[in-house]
């Protein structure tokens, strides 16, 4: 059954973060100031871009040096040369192209707007512009703060790593999960029956991507700075599994 209520709660003044930062210890630390106790079942939701910060996922462009190819690109789609070659570095293939867009597979296989590099809240007060990029393995990600979490609170918790994504179909962004540890990423519902006793036949539910969703809507897209964020009062049989769950197949593909 689904839940009937839920709480989320947003981890508040947490500081900016830096790389090689231990985010188990910032998220205990700001629990404890939030009156936060987690319990067994919740779940947090943290955004990746403090998941990338933490891991160094920082590139600074003055030492990025544009290809021939992210060159011509850069004049097709209007960006920064040096931004292009990050994101072919991050690309399996160039989806779609035009001017201010650039739609690619990325490197862990979501179909994405600039294979997920950024520069927002990354910074250039120095002087020197910077972009992000995402984890390398967000599922790892996600399982390394889990597990930490869980032995140092003696608690059984999942967490997800969200990010801003567009939709193909629907203008604006919508949260969605990049990494998940400890909860199903999808729940199969096929099978059960709907309010009048007929079987479902293809209903499966992007679980993870509703959490992720749910917990965007606390922690904003600007300056907020809300990056954390508790999910209360969910529950779930199913095993868990890894984002790549999520991920269409290519041969169920109708649009590539």
């Amino acid at each position: 059954m689904s839940p009937s209520k839920l709480e989320l709660v947003a981890i508040d003044d947490l500081p900016i973060v830096k790389p090689g930062d231990d985010l188990a210890r910032m998220a205990i630390d700001g629990l404890e100031r939030s009156g936060i106790r987690l319990v067994s079942g919740d779940v947090l939701v943290i955004a990746q871009k403090i998941v990338s910060k933490a891991e160094g996922r920082i590139v600074v462009l003055a030492e990025v040096t544009p290809s021939a190819r992210s060159l011509q690109l850069g004049r097709e789609t209007n960006k920064d040369p040096r931004l292009v070659e990050l994101i072919l570095s991050e690309t399996k293939r160039i989806v779609r192209s035009g001017p201010d867009v650039l739609i690619v597979e990325h490197r862990l296989g979501f179909v994405m707007a600039n294979a997920g590099v950024d520069q927002s809240n990354v910074g250039a007060q120095d002087g020197i512009e910077r972009a992000l990029l995402l984890p390398l393995d967000p599922d790892a990600s996600a399982e390394s703060l889990r597990s930490a979490l869980s032995a140092a609170l003696d608690v059984d918790i999942g967490v997800v790593v969200n990010d801003s994504f567009g939709r193909a179909w629907r203008l604006g962004t919508v949260g969605i999960a990049l990494g998940v540890a400890g909860l199903p990423a999808l729940k199969d519902l096929r099978g059960r029956p709907d309010l009048l006793g007929r079987p479902l036949r293809v209903s499966i539910s992007a679980f993870a991507d509703e959490i992720a969703a749910a917990a965007s809507l606390l922690m904003g897209q600007g300056d907020e700075g809300r990056p954390m964020v508790v999910v209360r009062g969910l529950a779930w049989h199913e095993p868990a599994s890894g984002v790549r769950a999520l991920l269409r197949p290519l041969e169920e593909d109708l649009f590539r």
